[in-house]
């Protein structure tokens, strides 16, 4: 039979270190770190290119340009990485990202934020304590944020702790606290306490604690900000980039300003008929913020809050207004990354990234979501994720997760799981099409264990091992050469395997020989269960307490592997035997 080859896009880096499989490798841009590209997305035509310039273009004005390298006055002590990079001093923090992300080395770090494209959010107090630095730019793998804090009617700093510690476990970069009730400054203590990863603020939501947004001036706003960078602060979401003139535009929006940063700045330029007051001190802030090497989030307080109203006037307008403070943070020695929409219609996306590229000159894009439908609340986790793949692969560094309860109420624990394991998806996806090596590793190792029918390892594999095994067990908790799905006859992976001309299942580092009864649920697994409604409590329970002799097994030789059986039926037949005879509960009050 004649071969058929269809023409391929051009391929950049493959994401599989050893090129494992038959696939040809990403079909993103060839990788471009120390460029403008570093890792991205071809572009569909009419998408704005990358900007010329870079943080190289906004020295500060006493620095001087020579022999091609820039020096800082005599007596310039350098405090910020921005700085230490600028003058080509490889910092504790980069080596240790470098280590953290092993496509890169620590010069190549040092280079892109130099070039301000990549940020370490690192307070030089919370590095005194337990933070573990990490990089976010578009050379780095893509970061995931997940938000928490105490609401005025829930919660409170040991719940938030709590809350920060099951964030971690599932995979957070970073962490916001969001505190708008109870007491912010021990809430805010207890998490940079706790937390190896950087954490970040919206300190405007202290400063309005006790007094109105009207009353707030310079004094009271810088006062609020040194008191956070003492307590170890990375990062703070500062809304400067509303002003007067976008409001007009904000008029006509079916769903106003959903930002409430956004929203007291706007009620207190009205109040006063005044510009905002964080553009009018913008660098007061900026030389506050560099004695600690605090980084900076520019919030985006005129983000859409609905599909209605994305890539508007107003939303685009603050995006300019942000470049403008990057150019002027990045003149003070300060890291800049830039907060982005919201709620954009999928076929946007793209152009909300590069936009942002563009305009911002490479500072890294901090995105929520974005949420590319309005109508499954619920399930805006999983909308959401939809659209953060898309931000990823097209310019996002950092995704904020969107847990279930968005725009329901304040998440609990198993909403921020949810949440992270679907923005840990999105984050994965992204970095996998677009050929950060190494990155498909882990999936080719999960595909082989899978082809090999090696359930353990499967498991031991899986993001979230708890889950794919309580869900397989669910079914058939014996480990063997079929699952519940296709059953022995038509399990296509088995009879793959069973060709020998196939390399499928074959790897020796799979290999197995004794089919066995799975162990008894883990206390996290049976609860999975439950939650799922499908087992009845005395299924759950031989689940739960099940021992060896249940099955027929013999040394953990069960009887239903087809092996011994010498056909599903017989094999299903045990199978059902076995779950059809749960074992007594235990008396009441055991």
């Amino acid at each position: 039979m004649k071969s058929i080859r269809l023409p391929l896009p051009g391929t950049g880096s493959n994401p599989s270190t050893h090129s494992q499989g038959t696939n040809p490798g990403s079909f993103a841009n060839p990788a471009d770190i120390g460029g403008p590209l570093s890792f991205s997305s071809p572009d569909t035509p009419g998408m704005p290119p990358v900007s010329s310039k870079t943080a190289w273009d906004f020295m500060p004005e006493d620095w001087r340009l020579s022999d091609g390298r820039w020096h800082a006055p005599d007596g310039f002590v350098p405090i910020t990485q921005l700085e230490h990079a600028r003058l080509g001093t490889i910092t504790p923090e980069m080596e240790r990202v470098a280590e953290r992300e092993p496509h890169l080395d620590a010069n190549q770090v040092r280079e892109e934020i130099a070039a301000g494209r990549m940020v370490i959010p690192a307070n030089k107090v919370h590095l005194a304590k337990e933070l573990d630095p990490m990089a976010i730019g578009r050379a780095t793998r893509t970061k995931i944020n997940a938000n928490m804090g105490a609401s005025p009617v829930s919660s409170g700093s040991s719940e938030e702790v709590e809350k920060l510690e099951w964030a971690l476990r599932w995979g957070a970069d970073t962490v916001m606290d969001l505190s708008t009730g109870g007491d912010l400054d021990a809430t805010r203590e207890a998490i940079i306490k706790h937390s190896t990863a950087p954490i970040g603020t919206v300190p405007i939501y202290s400063m309005i604690m006790g007094r109105a947004v009207e009353d707030l001036d310079r004094e009271i706003v810088l006062e609020c900000l040194e008191a956070q960078a003492l307590q170890g602060v990375d990062y703070f979401t500062i809304h400067a980039g509303v002003r007067r003139a976008h409001l007009d535009l904000v008029a006509k929006r079916l769903i106003g300003i959903v930002s409430r940063g956004g929203s007291l700045l706007a009620k207190w330029m009205l109040h006063h008929g005044r510009e905002n007051l964080m553009a009018e001190i913008w660098d007061d802030i900026c030389l506050l913020m560099r004695r600690y090497d605090v980084t900076f989030s520019i919030g985006d307080g005129l983000r859409p809050g609905g599909l209605a109203d994305a890539t508007d006037g107003a939303q685009l307008g603050e995006l300019s207004a942000l470049g403008e403070l990057t150019e002027r943070a990045w003149r003070h020695g300060v890291q800049v990354m830039i907060e982005g929409p919201g709620h954009v219609p999928f076929d946007q996306v793209e152009y909300n990234m590069k936009l942002q590229r563009q305009v911002c000159h490479g500072a890294p894009f901090y995105v929520l979501g974005p949420l590319v439908t309005d109508v499954f609340p619920g399930y805006d986790h999983i909308t959401s994720a939809i659209g953060a793949t898309a931000a990823a692969y097209h310019g996002a560094s950092m995704l904020c997760y969107v847990t279930p309860k968005e725009h329901l109420g304040l998440p609990k624990r198993d909403d921020v799981k949810q949440g992270c394991v679907a923005y840990r998806i999105a984050a994965h996806a992204a970095d996998v099409a677009l050929g950060i090596p190494g990155t498909r590793d882990w999936d080719d190792e999960l595909t082989k264990a899978r082809a090999a029918l090696n359930w353990e390892k499967h498991f031991e594999l899986a993001f979230d091992s708890d889950t794919a095994r309580a869900f397989h067990d669910e079914d058939m908790d014996v480990d063997t050469d079929f699952c519940a799905m296709c059953g022995h006859d038509w399990c296509a992976v088995r009879i793959s395997k069973e060709i020998i001309s196939f390399v499928s299942g074959k790897d020796e580092a799979y290999a197995w020989e004794t089919p066995k009864i799975s162990a008894a649920l883990s206390e996290e697994q049976k609860d999975i269960l439950q939650k799922r409604g499908v087992l009845t409590p005395e299924e759950l329970h031989r689940l739960a307490s099940k021992t060896r002799n249940q099955m027929g097994a013999d040394d953990a030789r069960a009887e239903c592997h087809s092996e011994v059986t010498g056909d599903s039926d017989s094999a299903m037949e045990l199978q059902d035997q076995g779950t059809s005879s749960p074992a007594a509960p235990p008396p009441a009050g055991d």
